[in-house]
């Protein structure tokens, strides 16, 4: 077999060929957590596609409607809005109309992305369309010539989360008053738009590869493409880098069918030297037997059957001048599965359970200053404790069934006088859990009264607390999944009994949000974030299982359009399902599934 090259060097930073820092790789399938993939990332953005999504398909049905024909029934259309920060109401999209019928199912679905990190209000609106209006396309209707049916309005995470993914609304009038006079239901089925769940999952080698090094030998990375029907070729994964190393062994990736389409598609497999400069020099290249520039996954799955390698070549500018080298490829392993998305565990019953950790240091200002971080603002105002707590509470609640959260303070002298690095912040010493966001907000104020700020800022008990609560519900159920929320303004005193403890962690269903609040330095925040590639390491020289830190400073925030919420939560869907994977966990219908079987 021959493998050939399309060019002579890739460019990009060795943390983009293949870090740990999680990231989706198309728009079809943001739940793929084989790693990052910086090219696949830039492909889709320049399309104006996002890869934080993960598109559902709403489908709407009514109950009971208000019959407002005279001589027939209603003939009822149905349209759903995105509902805005300002209270703007931006139209999603319209069903059909259903002739004489006050209990439709429409078959027209509404599409709409579903972003975890955001909270998607809903409206929905029910019409009864005029007899004259009914050769009119439903897009071009003027909906103030209808007659109103019905009102309805919910958060789309309401929807997904519940175990069949249909919720039952009741309809009330447009002013939001809920009156005794009955409107009728709307019902909203959501389904998640994925062609196929199906995976691969893959280990590569090579071997004899070409030494292109001066002083030592080549840094090799993988990096895969699929052929488009236009004959171009999309990047769809990088491997990591292997230094200093002419056989290297990768780790095993995943790939999706939404990014390899099907197993008789053409995939190219580069081989490169990593250079610093990012100049990455082409080492070989993968093609079949017939000389054509590609390979499928069923021509890895064969390579792997017979246990054979593709041997690598070096293209050349000459058409039949291409070189044939001694380097091969080989599939060392060969796995179909099926990939279940965030949503599928969660729509399962599966829970994220939140818990939040306030920093009392003293560098946040004496809380009666109005500089302080921690000033309470009479006019209602938040501050930036405040806001981080209600923007993520707001989010994460609707994944916790009982909504009573954890929440502790750390820095803070605390009524005995000692100063204590992880103290209940409600004051009580019999139990740490707080009703809501509400009961959070409420504990936080009145802690500012009761406790006084100290320090120095270390994050080690808090983080050990909570892998605590963790570890100890892998004993009676594997169905949570536990997120931390850390605000802090200052720099760490304990970074390496930081990094310690999160490394520990990274083997529990835990991620750990951390917000920098304030106008310190907060590289090392940065550093615990690992979104450079290069997973902690503790002091024994123990390397992080996965990364389960992300970070965001509250001053690039406020200074650009992001929103903390959606800065913080982008990674969590992909470090969530990179534990349950990682574990075999599958959603718990599919556990009672094979269980029954």
């Amino acid at each position: 077999m021959g493998l050939c090259l399309s060019g002579s060097d890739v460019r990009g930073g060795k943390q983009a060929v293949g870090g740990a820092h999680l990231r989706p790789t198309s728009a079809a399938d943001h739940h793929n957590v084989s790693g990052q993939n910086d090219a696949v990332d830039f492909f889709f953005k320049s399309r104006g596609l996002h890869a934080l999504f993960t598109q559902i398909e709403l489908s709407l049905s009514a109950s009971k409607l208000r019959d407002l024909d005279i001589a027939s029934k209603s003939d009822p259309m149905a349209v759903v809005y995105a509902k805005k920060r300002d209270g703007r109401l931006d139209e999603i999209g319209r069903t059909e109309v259903i002739m004489n019928n006050l209990n439709p199912a429409w078959i027209g679905k509404i599409s709409i992305a579903f972003q975890f990190e955001i909270v998607q209000p809903l409206v929905f609106r029910v019409y009864d369309v005029d007899t004259k209006y009914h050769n009119i396309p439903v897009k071009m209707l003027k909906l103030e010539d209808q007659d109103f049916l019905g009102e309805a309005s919910c958060v789309l995470s309401e929807i997904v989360t519940k175990q069949n993914r249909t919720l039952t609304l009741k309809l009330h009038n447009n002013y939001g008053l809920r009156v005794s006079r009955n409107f009728g239901t709307l019902s909203v089925h959501a389904e998640e738009t994925v062609a196929s769940k199906s995976a691969v999952e893959i280990a590569f080698c090579c071997s004899h590869l070409q030494n292109v090094d001066l002083f030592s030998k080549s840094d090799p990375f993988l990096r895969i493409s699929r052929i488009v029907e236009s004959g171009n070729s999309v990047p769809i994964y990088k491997t990591e880098v292997i230094n200093n190393n002419l056989n290297p062994i990768w780790r095993p990736i995943t790939l999706s069918m939404q990014q390899f389409v099907s197993k008789e598609n053409p995939l190219i497999i580069e081989c490169f030297d990593f250079n610093t400069s990012g100049n990455h020099v082409l080492m070989g290249f993968s093609i079949s037997v017939i000389s054509k520039i590609q390979k499928s996954v069923g021509d890895l799955e064969k390579l792997h059957q017979e246990r054979t390698g593709a041997t690598f070549i070096l293209p050349s500018t000459q058409r039949g001048h291409d070189k044939v080298l001694k380097s091969q490829l080989f599939v060392e392993k060969f796995v179909e599965k099926e990939q279940y998305s965030f949503l599928d565990y969660i729509s399962s019953g599966f829970e994220l359970n939140f818990m939040v950790a306030v920093d009392f240091t003293a560098s946040n200002g004496n809380p009666r200053n109005p500089n302080s971080l921690h000033y309470i603002d009479p006019s209602g105002r938040l501050n930036s404790y405040q806001q981080a707590i209600t923007e993520i509470g707001e989010v994460i609640q609707f994944y916790d069934s009982d909504r009573r959260f954890p929440a502790w303070g750390f820095g803070g002298k605390t009524f005995d006088g000692t100063v204590s690095h992880c103290f209940n912040l409600n004051g009580r010493a019999g139990g740490f859990e707080v009703d809501g966001v509400e009961g959070i907000m409420a504990a936080y104020a009145s802690a500012l009264n009761n406790v006084a700020l100290a320090g120095p800022t270390l994050f080690g008990q808090v983080i050990n607390t909570a892998a605590r609560i963790a570890g100890q519900s892998l004993s009676y159920d594997r169905s949570k999944y536990f997120v931390l929320l850390i605000i802090t303004d200052g720099v760490l005193t304990d970074l390496q009994e930081t990094k310690d403890a999160l490394v520990r962690a990274s083997d529990l269903p835990l991620s750990i949000l951390i917000v920098g609040v304030g106008g310190a330095d907060f590289t090392q925040m940065e550093i615990l974030d690992a979104d450079n590639g290069r997973r902690l390491e503790s002091s024994t020289d123990r390397v992080a299982t996965r990364d389960i830190v992300q970070f965001v400073p509250m001053r690039e925030v406020h200074s650009g359009q992001i929103s903390v919420v959606q800065a913080l939560l982008e990674e969590l869907p992909g470090q969530f399902l990179t534990y349950m994977r990682c574990r075999d966990i599958k959603p718990l219908n599919v556990q009672m599934a094979q269980t029954c079987a």
